[in-house]
C-alpha cells in the first residue's frame, strides 16, 4: 500500500459519505433516508472496488474509508436516537463495536511495532457494518425486526472486537519477531 495522493477518485467517493451523513440528519422522510443509506452502501462498495481495480489503494484511503463509514453510521443512528426511533440502550449496543474499536485503535497506537497496516478491515467487521446498514433500513421500514437485529449486532460486535484484538496481537508478535532478527 502506497502513501499516494489524498484526493484520488476512490478517496473522494469515500469522503462523499460525509455529505451523505449531513443530509441524513437534515432530511426526515423514510424514502429520502433509505436512499441516503443505499447511496452510502454503494459508495462504500464502489470506493474499494475502484481502488483495487486501479491498483490505487493508499494509506490515506485505508484511513478515510472507515472514518467516513463511521461518521455516516454515527450520524444516522444519532438521528434515530433524537427521533425516538431507537432507545439509548439500543443506540449504545449498535455502536458498541465502533466504540471498542476506536478505544482499541487509540490504545494500540501506543504499542511499539504496530503500523496502520495492522488495522485493515476484517470480515467480521464488514459483516457488522452490513448489519448496521440493514438495521438503519429496518428502523424505517421493518420496526418488528429492530430488536432482534440489535441483539445479533451485539453478539457479532463482541466477536468482532475479539477478532480485531487477536489480529492486533498477532501483528504485534510478528512485528516484535521481525525486529529481533
Amino acid at each position: 500500500m502506497e502513501r499516494g495522493a489524498i484526493f484520488t477518485l476512490p478517496n473522494n467517493i469515500s469522503l462523499s459519505r460525509l455529505l451523505l451523513a449531513f443530509a441524513f440528519v437534515v432530511v426526515d422522510g423514510k424514502w429520502q433516508r433509505t436512499s441516503l443509506i443505499a447511496a452510502a452502501a454503494a459508495t462504500d462498495f464502489l470506493d474499494g472496488w475502484l481502488a483495487r481495480r486501479a491498483n490505487s489503494s493508499t494509506l490515506a484511503g485505508a484511513l478515510i474509508d472507515p472514518f467516513a463509514d463511521r461518521v455516516f453510521v454515527l450520524a444516522a443512528v444519532s438521528a434515530y436516537l433524537a427521533d425516538g426511533a431507537l432507545s439509548t440502550g439500543q443506540y449504545f449496543i449498535f455502536l458498541s463495536r465502533d466504540i471498542a474499536t476506536a478505544i482499541g485503535f487509540v490504545v494500540a497506537r501506543f504499542i511499539p511495532g504496530l503500523s496502520a497496516s495492522a488495522f485493515q478491515a476484517r470480515m467480521l467487521g464488514k459483516t457488522v457494518t452490513a448489519l448496521q446498514l440493514a438495521l438503519l433500513i429496518a428502523v424505517l421500514h421493518f420496526a418488528s425486526i429492530v430488536q432482534p437485529l440489535i441483539l445479533v449486532i451485539a453478539a457479532l460486535s463482541a466477536v468482532s472486537v475479539i477478532d480485531y484484538t487477536a489480529a492486533l496481537s498477532r501483528a504485534r508478535k510478528t512485528a516484535r519477531a521481525g525486529g529481533e532478527r
